[in-house]
């Protein structure tokens, strides 16, 4: 397995729980609590590692919740490499509603971060990144982070052998783009923000994925469309993914288990067809956990045969 890289800006430590009801006013008995390491790369690095991958995540650390993310990765047989910052890293939780079976998603901003710690940041993954052959960046920027804190990150890919994968969104894609990256991983809102406009069907979702592809901005756009499966666009393929039919029982985790399964299957080897049927049967795969347990391998690979593939003209 080649050497994969996931940088997270903005890690989180996640908790979920479970309630028979939300309720304003009253006090809710709760069930026992979950806590997992969150943000985007950390929610990658795990999914990559539970399939077998080697993976290294540079993130950012602070305070007691810091120490706790850090503990948390690393119980996940993930190598970590930290830079200090003085705030404590964020936490966000999630509650699961018994009686109507919806989840409750509450995003909490991260820290406010100096300039010196997000170049701490940025020059602890540059060490880092220099002998990967896949990074990705994923997540949120924290508030002080500039918007083309991932455009720098590229940069130092491209300065290098590796190839650069980006989610994320709002003006830090924006800024990726403008430098050309290898893929992004847009949701169908985030690519009618980074298209301007609004996208209504599998045409005009082609029609933008191929634009970006065309104006040099990514090699390859793989976009997730929830429940409807996955769209993947080069220069020379457009291939679509059907999901397995499923009952979800969480929101949480679908589109990072997407990218995670992927580029394990990118640095595996795989055919692109076979890199957008793994991450649509991991993200498939996400939603079958509560809480925030992302893509299970199992459920995953006993899912890969339910994807449909279809590669389109």
């Amino acid at each position: 397995m080649t050497a994969v890289v996931t940088l997270t800006p903005n890690p989180s430590l996640d908790l979920s729980t479970t309630v028979d009801r939300v309720m304003p006013t009253h006090k809710l008995r709760c069930g026992a609590a979950r806590r997992d390491p969150g943000g985007g790369g950390i929610n990658v690095a795990r999914v990559i590692r539970r399939l077998g991958g080697e993976v290294t995540a540079i993130y950012p650390c602070g305070g007691a919740t810091g120490q706790l993310l850090a503990k948390l990765v690393e119980r996940e047989h993930i190598v970590s490499r930290t830079s200090e910052m003085a705030d404590e890293t964020r936490q966000d939780f999630s509650v699961h509603e018994d009686t109507s079976g919806k989840q409750f998603r509450f995003v909490l901003p991260g820290p406010m971060v100096a300039e010196h710690e997000w170049r701490a940041c940025l020059d602890t993954f540059a060490a880092c990144a220099a002998n990967a052959d896949f990074v990705v960046g994923s997540g949120s920027l924290p508030p002080g982070a500039p918007p083309d804190f991932y455009a720098r990150a590229n940069r130092i890919v491209k300065s290098g052998r590796g190839k650069f994968l980006l989610d994320t969104s709002g003006p830090a894609l924006k800024a990726a783009l403008a430098e050309g990256v290898y893929l992004i991983k847009p949701s169908l809102r985030e690519l009618c923000e980074a298209a301007g406009e609004l996208l209504d069907g599998e045409t005009e979702w082609i029609r933008a994925c191929a634009g970006l592809v065309k104006d040099l901005r990514a090699e390859i756009v793989a976009l997730t469309l929830g429940h409807r499966g996955a769209l993947l666009v080069t220069r020379d393929r457009v291939i679509r993914a059907e999901p397995p039919p499923i009952t979800p029982l969480s929101s949480v985790g679908a589109g990072d288990s997407f990218l995670g399964a992927a580029v394990w299957a990118l640095a595996a080897g795989h055919d692109l067809a076979d890199v957008l049927r793994f991450g649509v049967a991991a993200g498939s795969s996400a939603v079958l956990n509560p809480g925030t347990e992302l893509a299970h391998p199992d459920d995953t690979r006993r899912l890969l045969d339910a994807v449909t593939i279809r590669e389109l003209n």
